[in-house]
């Protein structure tokens, strides 16, 4: 394992507890510009995800309406009922994203797939990327608010569904991831660098988790534009099982 992410890895609790727990469940406020622009808007204000650990695997409840869930791995988004009856589905759902742009609008299997990969990555960082097939690589110090960060270049394996399968992770001086760079690919072609940043990270059940997120989109040099909020994630009631 490269050096950087076993350190990381350690600060978070370490891979002897993550493989003793099987389950994450957290309340999410969703917020950011993004839902509207895809015709989603309020769906994701205040829902709960559970992710299995090991598998990928997200369900959202509610989802759209009251006793709707969505249930998401990498080959099938489905809504169901709160008793796992399918009101629809559709497989291969990343495929669905062909042809789109920044501004096409999202039906609700759309938003089912998106926030359940995005969600079930955000939930097991930075354990995951100790999986077999992930390349890791170290790059040169980054520096932002006067802070020098450890940038961890990651190339993810076909079997994850994820932004891009090429991300950056920054690393501070304690250990925690403080900012993830990727491309969202299901935004269409031309979609920007989004700049994802973690915050007010505490431990739960022996895993440090990061409770706050904010997504911005960057510029040409890689800075976020801070009036392109268009993401906002808090989490509550934490719990792993």
């Amino acid at each position: 394992m490269n050096d950087l992410l076993a350190k990381v890895i350690a600060v978070h609790g370490g891979m002897d507890r993550w493989n003793e727990l099987t389950s994450v469940s957290a309340r999410v406020l969703g917020g950011g510009g993004l839902w509207a622009l895809k015709g989603q808007e309020g769906v994701l204000n205040d829902v709960v995800t559970r992710a299995e650990l090991h598998r990928q695997s997200a369900r959202t409840t509610p989802f759209g309406a009251p006793g709707l869930r969505s249930s998401v791995t990498p080959d099938r988004a489905a809504i169901e009922t709160e008793a796992g009856e399918v009101v629809e589905e559709r497989t291969r759902p990343r495929d669905a994203f062909a042809g789109h742009e920044v501004g096409t609008p999202w039906d609700r299997l759309h938003l089912a797939y998106f926030n359940g990969y995005a969600m079930w990555n955000y939930l097991t960082e930075p354990f995951l990327l100790a999986g077999p097939g992930f390349r890791i690589e170290e790059l040169a110090p980054h520096h932002e608010y006067g802070e020098v960060w450890r940038p961890l270049r990651v190339v993810f394996p076909d079997g994850v569904a994820t932004h891009s399968r090429e991300q950056t992770y920054y690393v501070d001086e304690a250990g925690h991831i403080r900012r993830h760079d990727y491309v969202t690919e299901v935004f269409g072609p031309g979609a920007p660098v989004a700049a994802n940043y973690s915050f007010d990270a505490r431990m739960v059940d022996g895993i440090l988790v990061p409770t706050r997120r904010l997504v911005y989109l960057t510029d040409d040099n890689g800075n976020p534009v801070k009036d392109t909020l268009i993401v906002s994630i808090e989490l509550q009631d934490i719990r792993f099982e």
